[in-house]
């Protein structure tokens, strides 16, 4: 899912946080604000034809705590938000197309402020498996670490596309050299955290937000774990990420343009949030 912006370190925006506001309030007003432990969080952008289905795969439960999914519609101009709905979602709709990133910010708010004690994301196009839910969450469920995130490369891809494949391993060196920790994949969608996390961590990418999100945990030490997963075909629409060589330099903007914010950000102040006593060094 992709929205219309694009920049390299994006900052709050007054009209964004005027969006925010106004979505939240209707959340809010439609659902209350008491939500289950875990609150899986979608972004979609006319997804009409996959997000029922999606919707409908995640389960109801994870290791005996119940989960709700928040769908944040970002500017849809089909059926996405209805069909959501139909499935038993939680929806946020949201006037305006502002991308990717800016609509999962507005989902981890909703979350934290619903009370959810954990975050899921997946992808509103059927590209990741509902089934390996569990297996992502449970390393943050069992206290094991704070962020856990899919690998393609520890688990199995179906991609076709030559090009996407190498971008894999490039940015995961990348990222690996930067930061100094070993990640085999930087932009997997199947992620689980707790949701603390997501108020701790600085999130400005209006999209890419998954190696803005990435690097930001690394770098406040939370405890990072990557786990096997699927990366599956899209099961319906056409992708919103554009060409392979405008997405490449769009992503290593967002990566270098992170890195370098939370390395002069690293000396100005602590890292937040982490459970005590737990290591710095992910896994």
């Amino acid at each position: 899912m992709t929205g219309a912006r694009d920049a390299a370190d994006g900052g709050a925006h007054p009209a964004g946080d005027a969006v925010d506001e106004a979505a939240a309030s209707a959340f809010a007003d439609e659902y209350g604000m008491k939500l289950p432990p875990i609150a899986v969080v979608i972004a979609a952008y006319d997804e009409e034809r996959g997000i029922g289905e999606v919707v409908r795969s995640i389960p109801a439960a994870v290791a005996g705590r119940a989960t709700a999914v928040i769908v944040v519609v970002d500017g849809a101009t089909d059926k996405t938000a209805a069909i959501a709905r139909e499935c038993g979602a939680k929806v946020c709709d949201v006037p305006v197309n502002r991308g990717q990133g800016a609509a999962l910010r507005l989902g981890y708010r909703l979350a934290r402020e619903g009370g959810a004690e954990f975050i899921v994301t997946t992808d509103a196009d059927g590209q990741y498996d509902s089934e390996q839910i569990p297996r992502v969450l449970a390393p943050v469920l069992d206290g094991e670490a704070d962020f856990v995130t899919g690998s393609r490369l520890l688990g199995r891809q179906e991609t076709y596309d030559r090009v996407r494949r190498l971008g894999v391993h490039v940015f995961a060196w990348l990222v690996s050299r930067m930061t100094g920790q070993r990640i085999t994949d930087t932009s997997f969608g199947l992620r689980a955290m707790r949701a603390e996390v997501t108020g701790a961590v600085t999130l400005r990418q209006p999209q890419y937000q998954s190696s803005e999100l990435l690097i930001g945990v690394i770098s406040r030490g939370y405890r990072v774990r990557e786990v096997p997963a699927t990366m599956r075909l899209r099961a319906a629409g056409a992708t919103k990420k554009g060409g392979n060589l405008v997405y490449g330099f769009r992503y290593s903007r967002v990566v270098v343009g992170t890195w370098l914010r939370e390395r002069r950000g690293a000396s100005a102040s602590p890292a937040p949030g982490r459970v005590p006593g737990s290591p710095a060094k992910t896994r």
